[in-house]
């Protein structure tokens, strides 16, 4: 790869004075530019900068615009597992003919993510929030009720549904809890640590699930995906799980779905909008878990992000490949 000495990096990430110390010194010897407003939520893409066309490398969350219309840029480092804004025709397009190269942070996110759903599992198995509720707000000390629901995980179907980085942590810290895990993707490539299986054989398994754990991205091909019909096809009792995105569940049918008490209960870190209205049903749909979209964060999330970047910059100068490239 052709490559001018020395980059001209771009960050739109907001970063702590400590954390864009370290950026410093991980690209000492090239340049570094920001636009005026840095972005403080990954999920959001700044607007177009002009001085992005100046960029060999982008580490953040760039306009898709501005990526399209560059005729510099090399690399695009995301500073989210996600990608749906970049994963269309026009942008593909361009970075083929370009010759740019797309990377994400999967390895940053899929750590947290998995144990977020981890504890969930576990916090819905053990009973633990009819506890709560009762010290906060009955103090009648539930003592049979609890135990008689609480529920072994071993033994027990998880489905994990848009199984890629996520759900292959996931599937290896269940493996102490001998679990039955099968995974859905689009295309299964036959070295995953589970039994994989396409996405439209999803149906044929939903009935024998104990929890439908859903981490698909949004995209056309993901909307509306958790309906209706998909829930009356899960047995009752189900547990079901959103980390995926909020556009991916029909959250009306959800609610129906956990108010007739076909589902046992559901945990979502993901809605359609967010931030959540404080009004709206869900917040109190009983057995509905919430949580703000935290599932990926963690103390130390900018730095890892840093790192993350600054190894794969060693790579892309050494023209080695690139973790967790996308395309």
């Amino acid at each position: 790869m052709d490559m001018p000495t020395p980059l001209t990096i771009w960050c739109n990430v907001a970063l702590t004075p400590a954390v864009t110390e370290m950026l410093d010194v991980a690209v000492s010897g090239h340049t570094l530019i920001a636009p005026s407003r840095a972005e403080t939520s990954n999920l959001v893409a700044g607007a177009v900068d002009p001085g992005f066309g100046l960029a060999d490398v982008a580490f953040g969350q760039p306009h898709p615009d501005g990526v399209r219309k560059s005729t510099r840029l090399k690399w695009v480092h995301l500073s989210s597992a996600g990608y749906t804004r970049y994963d269309t025709p026009v942008v593909r397009e361009h970075a083929r003919d370009a010759g740019v190269v797309f990377t994400n942070s999967s390895s940053v996110y899929d750590e947290p993510c998995a144990q977020h759903v981890l504890a969930m599992m576990l916090t819905l198995s053990r009973q633990l929030p009819a506890a709560l509720d009762d010290q906060r707000r009955g103090s009648t000390w539930p003592y049979l009720p609890l135990r008689q629901r609480s529920v072994l995980l071993e033994g027990q179907t998880v489905l994990v549904v848009g199984y890629g980085a996520i759900g292959r942590r996931l599937a290896q810290l269940l493996t102490p809890f001998n679990m039955n895990v099968v995974g859905f993707r689009r295309t299964p490539v036959g070295t995953e640590l589970v039994p994989v299986r396409p996405i439209g054989e999803l149906d044929t398994f939903l009935p024998r699930a104990d929890h439908v754990i859903n981490i698909l991205p949004a995209a056309s091909g993901t909307e509306r995906f958790f309906g209706a019909t998909r829930f009356s096809l899960m047995k009752p009792a189900v547990r079901f799980y959103n980390i995926g995105r909020g556009s991916t569940v029909v959250q009306t049918d959800l609610v129906d779905a956990l108010v007739s008490g076909h589902l046992a209960s559901a945990y979502v870190d993901v809605t359609d909008p967010e931030p959540l209205p404080p009004d709206h049903p869900m917040w109190t749909t009983p057995n509905l878990h919430i949580t703000p979209h935290t599932a990926g964060g963690h103390h130390d999330e900018l730095e890892r992000l840093v790192r993350h970047f600054q190894t794969n910059l060693t790579s892309f100068l050494a023209s080695r490949p690139l973790r967790d490239r996308i395309f």
